[in-house]
């Protein structure tokens, strides 16, 4: 297998040791997915709640149900298994289909409604967590903790992929080294291997600007990201107008994901970009090898709307975060180590 690090901290490193997920109930996701639905076309758009299963699963049952191949169903986004997440997903209807008659366990289903448009991936603005914080150490650290999630609250955190992206032990990484080895695998095993890759080139580029101290600040040479999109433009200086933007969080740094090409920045930050690449010499190559086309991802993690509370050894945190955001980046910056319950 492979050791994933322990990547820097920016907020001074976890503050308890806490338990997640000992029920799925405690840990809460809502698509954020803003839909104008025309009321009539060829798709069925369902409104799902479900609970100890995947997104494809999901996806996989749908099809079933409604006699089409898998191609047919969309879906916004990738949600959690061990957790209680509501999402949307297309389902394109080529006969008669009673959904009243669907049933499987733990998938509920809550709205119903007609669209022209099969549901694409990367169409949901972002998403809404309710997450519970197990722990006896928490009540000695309330003060402490106040002062930490006010921080976030107003800094963000850095934004790392999170754990389950390298898979079981980091075994998406080996599968990786295997396939640029000569392995053949499946179309979609190579997309999560691919994946699995450039984050970890990734955040390997992003725990050196933690620790350069830079993560949340805007460098001459580096791509600055618009806020809620996947707009980018090169800083060729840095002027006093980029960092009023960078301090209102209108923009914000970001990292290469290596591919041929890569590193899009230029001077001391692509420097910085390729040392670190460096590191993984072997899967960098890789990268470049499979034609992937360079792009970018923002270093900065806002955590929107964050509220929090202690009732009886147990933090509740409230918080939205943008696509492609992982609740285990804000959750790290909190606790010194989030296990998951062994009932999980």
């Amino acid at each position: 297998m492979h050791d994933i690090p322990e990547w820097a901290y920016a907020h001074g490193g976890g503050l308890f040791p806490a338990t997640i997920r000992s029920v799925p109930s405690d840990f809460i996701v809502t698509e954020n997915c803003t839909i104008e639905f025309s009321g009539e076309g060829e798709h069925d758009y369902l409104w799902i709640e479900k609970t100890g299963n995947n997104t494809h699963w999901v996806a996989e049952c749908l099809a079933k149900h409604a006699g089409v191949p898998l191609r047919d169903v969309g879906y916004a986004g990738l949600k959690d298994r061990n957790a209680v997440t509501r999402q949307w997903f297309s389902v394109r209807r080529l006969g008669g289909v009673s959904w009243d008659a669907f049933a499987e366990e733990g998938v509920v289903l809550l709205e119903q409604q007609r669209h022209r448009r099969k549901l694409r991936r990367g169409a949901h603005k972002g998403n809404n967590f309710r997450i519970a914080l197990r722990s006896d150490e928490i009540a000695s650290h309330v003060d402490e903790l106040d002062a930490r999630l006010t921080v976030i609250a107003k800094q963000g955190v850095p934004n790392y992929f999170g754990e389950q992206r390298f898979g079981r032990g980091g075994g998406n990484i080996e599968l990786c080294k295997a396939m640029f080895a000569g392995r053949r695998l499946s179309r979609a095993k190579r997309s999560i291997a691919l994946s699995s890759a450039r984050s970890l080139i990734f955040n390997t580029i992003l725990d050196q600007r933690v620790r350069d101290g830079s993560w949340n600040t805007i460098l001459p040479g580096e791509l600055a990201n618009l806020d809620g999109s996947a707009s980018v433009f090169a800083v060729d200086a840095v002027t006093d107008e980029l960092i009023a933007r960078c301090t209102a969080y209108d923009i914000h740094p970001s990292g290469s994901l290596w591919g041929d090409g890569s590193p899009c920045s230029s001077g001391d930050v692509a420097d910085l970009e390729k040392n670190s690449a460096a590191a993984h010499a072997e899967i960098a190559a890789g990268l470049v090898a499979a034609r992937l086309d360079p792009a970018s991802r923002a270093l900065r993690l806002l955590v929107s709307k964050l509220q929090w509370s202690v009732e009886d050894g147990v933090l509740w945190l409230e918080f939205e975060l943008a696509k492609g955001g992982y609740a285990t980046a804000v959750l790290r910056e909190i606790a010194a180590s989030y296990r998951r319950s062994s009932s999980t």
